[in-house]
């Protein structure tokens, strides 16, 4: 396994993470076996995966509670990331989507990301979190100041509540606005090599502040991990269907390309989910991939692609390819940027 340091933290996380969005189930994911959940996490640090990443929104606080019991015993061996911004305990906030009957809002005020840190802290049954997100930047809606919310964090971060802050779904001009108050150490944005829009402006603009960059999203829930046929059926109502890359026409599109690739798995002996994988951790600027996993088998063979390396040729080949098949706007979507 490959690791990488964030920023100026001193934390070292793998190149391979395991995203736990899935394992809060829900309506858009189903139901989810938390017996087997805690095993995947436990598998994952087992194969030197060490960075975690769930959210209070995954389950509304079922992801956390099953990371916890997962890491008990074993905290020191886990890079717990988790976010705050999704609120749905009253209507502060923004509203961004609805959810087995809670409304939830984008919410960026210092008093309920307090709140947010001590519910999480309670159920990762740790006194201490590693990197802490916001999830989902404030809008004109309820617009908090950036310097509000990173004024909270930094104090969370002197009282030993977080070790290092971090920002998902933001843009440059938002992450110039959290470096006037403090440093920001990470930010998780989407990224596939079908999803490559981070290139063009905010890959380089962390690069260039040395932020680490955590990437979620990069198997495209699985379609690049060779997962489904042409004619494989998604259930109504996953989230999935949301995507357009599952939309007909476009999905054949993608499976005609890895198709393409089989010659690189016998030349790599491995899985499509393994290449893709270590191709998008091979990209300048990529720190780390969230890659989903609720099963054992899924998490080793994911954790495999984090000692896989790739010829340069290879990586171009497979980027050319890419830009061969397209690329999809997910912003017109409905609900393809609802939780994320």
């Amino acid at each position: 396994m490959k690791y990488r340091t964030i920023k100026d933290t001193g934390i070292e996380v793998s190149a391979v993470a395991l995203g736990t969005w899935a394992v809060g189930g829900g309506t858009w994911w189903g139901d989810s076996d938390e017996s087997e959940s805690v095993k995947a996490i436990q598998a994952a640090l087992d194969e030197g995966i060490t960075l975690i990443d769930t959210a209070p929104a995954y389950g509304f606080g079922k992801s956390e509670e099953i990371v916890g019991k997962a890491v008990e015993g074993r905290r020191d061996k886990a890079i717990i990331s988790t976010k705050c911004g999704l609120w749905w305990k009253d209507s502060r906030g923004s509203f961004k989507f609805e959810q087995g009957g809670r409304r939830v809002h984008i919410c960026l005020r210092p008093e309920t990301i307090r709140e947010e840190v001590e519910m999480s802290l309670t159920r990762l049954k740790t006194d201490y979190i590693d990197i802490y997100h916001t999830h989902w930047q404030a809008d004109e809606a309820d617009p908090v100041p950036i310097a509000d919310t990173m004024e909270l964090l930094l104090k969370l971060k002197e009282e030993g509540k977080i070790r290092g802050i971090a920002a998902s779904n933001i843009t440059s001009s938002q992450i110039d606005e959290y470096e006037k108050t403090g440093s920001l150490d990470a930010i998780q944005p989407r990224y596939s090599m079908l999803d490559r829009k981070i290139e063009g402006d905010l890959l380089p603009h962390c690069r260039a502040k040395r932020i680490s960059t955590l990437v979620y999203s990069p198997l495209e829930q699985g379609l690049l991990a060779g997962k489904f046929r042409k004619d494989t059926p998604i259930p109504e109502g996953q989230y999935r269907n949301f995507l357009p890359w599952f939309q007909p026409g476009n999905r054949e599109r993608v499976i005609d390309m890895l198709e393409g690739w089989e010659g690189l798995l016998e030349k790599y002996s491995c899985t499509f989910s393994q290449l893709v994988i270590a191709w998008t951790v091979a990209q300048e600027g990529i720190t780390t991939a969230l890659c989903g996993g609720r099963k054992v088998s899924h998490v080793i063979e994911n954790a495999a692609a984090g000692s896989l390396n790739l010829d340069p040729d290879d990586i171009l080949r497979m980027r050319k390819d890419a830009e061969q098949v397209g690329s999809l706007d997910y912003q017109g979507v409905k609900g393809a940027k609802d939780l994320e």
